[in-house]
């Protein structure tokens, strides 16, 4: 499921949000043909014309990060023949989480076609060890809205967490399958705690035409922060969490509690008309906001809302407009259970 980061929670809130990535699973021991890894993948949605869905087992992200939990666990290969199913109506590349819920799907499908029996705690230690930013996933495994952190781990568990992807998962990153098991996760990498939600707030989406990469903003921010800009966000981190369970929402505290000073000042010159949106678009001059920030990486942004919702989106689309920047938006709510498998 979509799942943007929230300010000032860089790297530490998420919330899982009503746009989906779907599975559909078949295993069919007398399909009688030949597939790589015993694995064939079909796929729609979002990018599905574009060359970055790629379609091969040993190359698809997903199916990678399954192989990873099947190897951890001495399966080579998928049972046969496993035909996958993918729709995803996640935009690709716009910061709402695309490829988090692609490795919480990858880790979830290694674990159903295995029969693992994994708990959802222990398939988030399987996804850290691939996405490393524990807000990404968390909220995409168990749903709403969550913070997160990393655990102080021992020396050795560190330096297994710590392993460059290309150790842990399967070919081609990985090098060809040697019959050995990767590298496996230590227990307890992550640790995440579910906030309660409002029931009148939902979220206006709003997704330009044009991707930025999740490493390309990373490169931007500074290597340190001063002092006063930590605390800065600290404290409205501290509020956050409580103002946006209360009902009714109070639109000024959730307004202020979502500004940033880490990450959103340094990204603004990579999405045209952010400056000018964040500045001017405030619950005072539009009605029912309560707050608006980046989604994640960008160029989405996110604002939250108890009404109005249309002219709201209006209003931010028409300012990225006139950057020379189209963009569509979505009405979404909190996705409350997170990743879930029916039978």
């Amino acid at each position: 499921m979509l799942k943007p980061n929230r300010s000032p929670g860089f790297d530490v809130l998420g919330v899982a949000l009503t746009r989906f990535l779907e599975l559909e699973v078949d295993i069919d021991e007398h399909y009688s043909t030949e597939a790589l890894l015993n694995c064939i993948i079909h796929y729609q949605g979002e990018g599905e014309n574009s060359q970055d869905i790629d379609l091969a087992p040993d190359r698809n992200l997903l199916t990678r990060v399954a192989l990873y939990v099947l190897r951890c666990h001495d399966q080579h290969e998928f049972p046969a023949i496993t035909t996958i199913h993918i729709k995803n109506d996640i935009p690709l590349g716009r910061g709402l989480g695309s490829s988090g819920a692609a490795v919480v799907a990858g880790v979830v499908l290694g674990n159903e076609v295995g029969q693992l029996g994994l708990s959802k705690d222990r398939m988030l230690d399987f996804c850290l060890m691939i996405e490393r930013h524990p807000d990404n996933v968390a909220a995409a495994l168990y749903g709403s809205f969550v913070g997160t952190f990393l655990s102080d781990l021992d020396p050795e568990d560190m330096a297994r967490k710590e392993i460059p992807l290309s150790e842990v998962l399967p070919a081609p990153a990985g090098g060809l399958d040697t019959g050995l098991r990767p590298p496996i996760p230590p227990l307890g990498i992550g640790n995440h705690m579910s906030y309660p939600w409002s029931p009148e707030i939902k979220a206006i989406v709003i997704i330009p035409d044009f991707e930025v990469s999740t490493a390309k903003a990373r490169e931007v921010l500074p290597a340190q922060y001063p002092r006063a800009d930590v605390v800065h966000n600290t404290q409205r981190i501290a509020i956050l969490t409580h103002a946006l369970g209360q009902s009714p929402p109070n639109p000024e505290l959730i307004y202020s509690a979502m500004q940033d000073v880490i990450h959103q000042p340094y990204r603004k010159k990579l999405i045209p008309g952010l400056t000018e949106i964040l500045r001017s678009v405030k619950p005072k001059t539009h009605p029912g906001l309560l707050g608006i920030c980046l989604s994640g990486a960008g160029p989405t942004i996110l604002a939250l809302a108890t009404g109005n919702f249309e002219h709201i989106a209006h209003e931010i689309i028409n300012q990225f407009a006139e950057a020379n920047v189209k963009c569509s938006w979505s009405l979404l709510e909190p996705a409350r259970d997170g990743a879930t498998v029916t039978r």
